[in-house]
C-alpha cells in the first residue's frame, strides 16, 4: 500500500518522503502506555477511597456509593481543570486521564472554559453541552436497548 502511495509521488517528494521518515522522532509508545496505566490507575484508587469513604461515614451500601463517587469525581475533576492542573496530568499520562470518568469532566469544562469570551448563555451553555449532549444521548439510548432486549429476554426466555 505505502509502495502504490510512493509511485504517484514525483521523486522529489519521494526523497523528502524519506528524508522526513529518517529524522521523525520516534514516541516512547511503551512508556507513554505504562504512565497512563499507572495514572488512569492512580485515579482510580482515588475513587476507591472515596467510595469506601461513603460507605465507612454515611453508611452507603457498596452498590448505592458508586453515584455520589462518580459525582465526587467528576467534582474534582472540573475543579482541577479549571485551576489548570488536570491539564498538567493529561499532557503527563495522556490517555490515563481521559479514560476515566474525571477526563469527561475536563472535557465539559475545557470547553467552558475555551468559550467563556462568547457569553454565560451562549459561549458556556451552548459549548458545554456540545460534549455532554452526546454522551447523555449515547447513555440513555444505549440504556434504552438493553432494557428493551432484557426485556425480552425475560419475557420469552423466562429468566
Amino acid at each position: 500500500m505505502a509502495n502504490k502511495k510512493n509511485k504517484k509521488l514525483t521523486p522529489v517528494q519521494q526523497e523528502y518522503q524519506k528524508f522526513q521518515s529518517e529524522r521523525e522522532a520516534k514516541r516512547p509508545v511503551f512508556k507513554n502506555c505504562v504512565k497512563a496505566f499507572f495514572v488512569g490507575g492512580f485515579i482510580c484508587l482515588i475513587g476507591q477511597f472515596i467510595s469506601s469513604f461513603y460507605i465507612y461515614f454515611f453508611d452507603f451500601t457498596e452498590r448505592s456509593a458508586g453515584n455520589p463517587t462518580v459525582a465526587t469525581l467528576i467534582f474534582i475533576s472540573m475543579l482541577l481543570t479549571g485551576l489548570g492542573v488536570y491539564d498538567r496530568i493529561g499532557q503527563f499520562a495522556g490517555a490515563g486521564s481521559a479514560v476515566p470518568v474525571t477526563g469527561f469532566g475536563n472535557s465539559v469544562v475545557s470547553a467552558c472554559i475555551e468559550h467563556r469570551t462568547e457569553g454565560f448563555v451562549l459561549g458556556v451553555g451552548g459549548n458545554m453541552f456540545k460534549l455532554a449532549g452526546s454522551v447523555i444521548l449515547f447513555g440513555v439510548f444505549s440504556a434504552f436497548v438493553i432494557a428493551t432486549v432484557k426485556t425480552i429476554l425475560i419475557q420469552w426466555g423466562g429468566l
